[in-house]
């Protein structure tokens, strides 16, 4: 097992209370960094301008009831007893929430679904799809594609406000541990020390991010946890120094209180009450990393006390001080003892960064996953751990995050601005997490509609009361996420209906396995040596740019590969069913298909890899197939319906082979573009599964020398053995023999270059959408040689030209 980020693809078997306790030690810097420095801001925000701090303490008391029991029905119950049970395979976030409802209901709008996909390992429902009866809301959802598309645009919502969140947490979390420096320096120095001190911080945690998480990471739950011992120990300080008493504002009766007294400011102050929940979304999203039963120990036993602890610490403080020259100094360092506040301070910077480190990893993370399902435009992904899954940096949006959270740090200059914004970004989430939930509890636990609207309308609307609170503080800093959300919410609508439309065009005009098979005669087709990879997102037919290239360059490699890298409503697939091979023509035209699935938290392969399993993913192949005819060969009513079975038919057959260190099996799909299919019968499975080590029926192992990028394969006697059909086991050897010269020869990787434009007579807004947004992101973001990791060298692009 994995300890230091632990998870993955971990076994089920319930963990040990060791594994589990080192697994809530970890969590504490990668989880709870956000969630633990709220305490810097919290109360600075909800006092800044709409509410004074007064005499008879009725404001600060019913701030701090709101507090409490806003943590207590959020994180505990909503997030950590309710939210965290919704998981895909022990990965959450929002991505996992709509996997889980795509799997259990046909609401995906991802076009190259396919029957083989449902029979992947990790693809695990509920109950069976057979014996569950369907809601109406299924019914619904289903029936009505508005409805699927509204589901989709709920999901890039709370993705935008996530990468907004990315953007505006550094920015409010360092300036706020930074702004400690207030009580150390004169009223004119203030300005000129704060601000640029956040902002070289800010610069320098930007800079690091290129390094991966891990080499530091080791550092962070020590910080953290400090830091949660520290905020404890200033709070228990402060409840005995100043008032014991200070608990019985824990009284829900103290929120009704204080409403009632304050009114409508007393609402608008909502804004910067809902800040105590910034990061509870994290504990959900950064489930895959940890466990349910870990993150559930770290924080029922030491985050939500430390917190608590915390707001009532400062509560007591100032309910024994009033004396303030602006309202702004009511905050976390004004409760903290003169004697220590420097380390304090020191402190809270360290805390802030572990924090904001937290919400950039899992910007990218989500920004990744948003590629996985074509909702985002491409670019160059960086894995910067070998041993941790899915420890990522993205150049691209690094930067830009770094110039945008230096933006913000400068332009608004105080908690106020940063906390409208950041406060609107995490409520719009929630609220989008709870929607989905209550989706899940239909549809994947199949609970009474009931139930899953009394989640709705409970928790739907304490985050309403916060999300309206949020929304009226537009013109004070709420505008911010808004348009970050309008900006992002358009590249990725654009790129998505861009890329369904192109892969719908690519359907349309692909051409068949007969015209592919009569090609040679009629231009004089000549086969040279080599590997050629024909890059498509189709799972049958031959693509149109194929079809280009090759009526204008009558030739191609003697070994032609059809390959589509497609991604499945899993988090992760396995490598032993990562690969679907299968035949494009007979044996002698040398041509198949392969179809390589990933999850969307899966780690993409660099190319060398790649292009070494996939030549032992053919050769075996080539071997379980040579068996397969060979078992048709020896019974007459296989062999007449073998003979009779049209070309078309043989192409859908594709055969699932595992890499060369893992199972081998073999199982024949009737695969069909369609979304779904109606009978769950028409998957067979025709070989079992089989140990390809240590029992002499190795398939076709294979010796690899990556300098020479030569294979050499042993085959099995089984194959070319006597009493096989005729002339089989030549065939194969003959297979192999070609498959081993071509890959010797050399690789090439035929990728389209696209264009894309709209037909004459389209909508002003389709063209501007197409002609201009998708061409201008098209040119400036990565192409998918760059995506695809394919090497300069061996590329090859053909020209294409689609019109929508």
């Amino acid at each position: 097992m994995d300890l230091e980020f632990g998870r993955g693809l971990r076994s089920p078997k319930r963990d040990s209370w060791k594994t589990t306790l080192l697994l809530a030690y970890q969590s504490l810097g990668v989880v709870y960094g956000d969630l633990s420095i709220s305490p810097l801001y919290v109360y600075k925000s909800t006092f800044a301008e709409d509410i004074q701090h007064s005499e008879t303490n009725e404001e600060i008391f019913g701030v701090l009831s709101f507090v409490f029991w806003t943590l207590t029905l959020i994180p505990l119950i909503k997030y950590v007893s309710i939210v965290l049970r919704a998981d895909d395979n022990g990965e959450g976030g929002t991505f996992a929430l709509y996997s889980l409802i795509c799997r259990h209901a046909n609401v995906s709008l991802l076009p190259n679904r396919q029957i083989a996909d449902e029979e992947l390992s990790t693809y695990k429902l509920e109950c069976p799809p057979e014996i569950t009866d369907k809601s109406r809301i299924k019914v619904w959802l289903e029936k009505h594609r508005k409805l699927r598309i509204a589901l989709l645009i709920m999901v890039m919502i709370g993705t935008c406000m996530v990468i907004g969140d990315g953007v505006l947490t550094p920015a409010i979390s360092v300036f706020s541990a930074v702004s400690g420096l207030e009580f150390s320096l004169s009223k004119d120095h203030r300005e000129y020390a704060v601000i640029p001190i956040t902002c070289v911080i800010l610069a320098f945690l930007f800079a690091l991010q290129h390094y991966g998480t891990h080499r530091v990471g080791f550092l962070f739950a020590p910080i953290v946890l400090a830091w949660l011992f520290c905020m404890s120990a200033v709070g228990l300080y402060n409840i005995i120094h100043w008032n014991p008493q200070v608990y019985q504002a824990l009284n829900p009766y103290y929120m009704f209180k204080f409403l009632k007294k304050t009114r409508k400011y007393g609402w608008m102050s909502l804004g910067g009450i809902l800040l105590c929940m910034t990061g509870s979304e994290a504990m959900f999203a950064d489930l895959g990393h940890f466990s349910y039963s870990a993150i559930q120990l770290a924080f029922t036993c030491l985050v939500y006390p430390a917190l608590i602890l915390a707001y009532m610490g400062q509560a007591a403080y100032l309910s024994k001080h009033h004396d303030f020259y602006s309202s702004s100094q009511v905050g976390f360092y004004i409760a903290v003892p003169d004697r220590i506040r420097w380390p304090v301070l020191i402190l809270a910077i360290l805390a802030s960064v572990v924090g904001s480190q937290a919400i950039i990893s899992g910007t990218f993370s989500i920004i990744n996953q948003s590629q996985s399902l074509s909702c985002f435009p491409r670019v160059k992904v960086v894995h910067t751990s070998e041993k941790i899954h899915g420890q990522i940096y993205i150049p691209e949006i690094n930067w830009l995050l770094m110039i945008l959270c230096i933006a913000v740090t400068v332009g608004f200059r105080d908690t106020k601005h940063m906390g409208n914004a950041s406060g609107l970004a995490v409520i719009t989430v929630m609220l989008v997490t709870t929607f989905l939930t209550s989706l899940v509890i239909v549809l994947c636990w199949h609970r009474p509609p009931l139930l899953a609207f009394a989640f709705l309308l409970f928790f739907g609307s304490i985050e309403a009361l916060y999300f309206s609170a949020s929304l009226i503080k537009f013109l004070e800093g709420a505008w911010l996420p808004i348009l970050l959300a309008f900006i992002l919410m358009a590249v990725m609508l654009i790129w998505h209906y861009t890329t369904i439309k192109k892969y719908e065009f690519d359907l349309h005009n692909k051409v068949t396995l007969e015209w592919l098979l009569a090609l040679g005669d009629k231009l004089g087709m000549v086969r040279v040596p080599g590997i050629g990879l024909v890059y498509t997102d189709l799972t049958s037919g031959v693509p149109a740019n194929f079809s280009r290239f090759v009526t204008n360059l009558p030739a191609f490699h003697r070994v032609l590969v059809f390959v589509c890298v497609k991604s499945v409503p899993v988090p992760h697939v396995l490598n032993a069913e990562r690969y679907l091979i299968g035949r494009v023509g007979p044996p002698g035209h040398r041509s198949y298909r392969c179809i390589v699935r990933y999850g969307y938290r899966d780690v993409h392969q660099d190319v060398d890899s790649f292009e070494t399993e996939l030549v032992e993913t053919l050769a075996t192949f080539i071997k379980l197939d040579a068996s397969y005819r060979c078992s048709e060969a020896s019974d007459p009513d296989e062999l007449t319906e073998a003979m009779v079975e049209p070309a078309g038919e043989r192409e859908r057959r594709l055969t699932v082979i595992a890499s060369s260190n893992t199972l081998r099996h073999r199982a024949s799909y009737d695969l069909q573009d369609s979304a779904r299919h109606s009978s769950p019968a028409s998957t067979t499975v025709e070989m079992q599964a089989r140990a390809a080590a240590g029992n002499g029926d190795d398939g076709a192992a294979a010796e690899i020398s990556p300098e020479k990028k030569q294979v050499r394969f042993f085959i099995d006697s089984h194959v070319a053995s006597p009493d096989a059909a005729a002339g089989s086991g030549k065939q194969v050897e003959e297979e192999l023999e070609a498959l081993v010269a071509a890959r010797e020869a050399g690789t090439a990787f035929i990728l389209g270059h696209s264009h894309v434009q709209c037909k004459p007579g389209s909508s002003v807004l389709k063209r501007l959408a197409v002609d201009v947004g998708y061409n201008f992101l098209r040119r400036n973001c990565r192409g998918p040689d760059v995506a695809l990791r394919v090497p300069p060298a061996s590329l090859l692009e053909v020209g294409m030209v689609y019109v929508l």
